[in-house]
């Protein structure tokens, strides 16, 4: 069993960047896809990337090109790069880790969950 927690969010201006941290420990996250989901206030859970076990990424249409994705084996770490920030990115991300192979942006194909860590978006 692995456990998941998440760092980096904060308060940033429209157009910033911030750059999410997800660490594992119990087991190597190398074993998982992990993803990044995030829920804006009044809002469902929404998919926002993935990283495969091979190191391919997927990215919901709202957030290409814009965030970046990335392991960092050595560290038992996934990032999440979020550039070019919008106000409707605010919201609370959380990362999860999935026994699935491929690219999986369901969150019932996700086995584990971090805290979740709150990215605010200002004027």
């Amino acid at each position: 069993q692995v456990q998941l927690v998440d760092s980096g969010g904060g308060l940033v201006q429209a157009g910033g960047s911030l750059r999410l941290a997800c660490t594992a420990s119990g087991r190597t996250l190398g074993s998982y896809s992990v993803g990044w989901f995030r829920q804006a206030p009044g809002k469902e859970r929404e998919f926002v990337a993935v990283v495969s076990r091979g190191g391919g990424a997927t990215y919901a249409g709202s957030v290409r090109g814009r965030f970046a994705i990335s392991r960092e084996n050595a560290r038992n770490t996934v990032y999440l790069q979020m550039n070019s920030l919008k106000l409707e990115d605010t919201a609370v991300y959380s990362c999860a880790a999935s026994y699935e192979m491929g690219w999986p942006s369901k969150e019932d194909e996700y086995d584990f969950w971090g805290q979740g860590t709150q990215v605010t978006v200002s004027s």
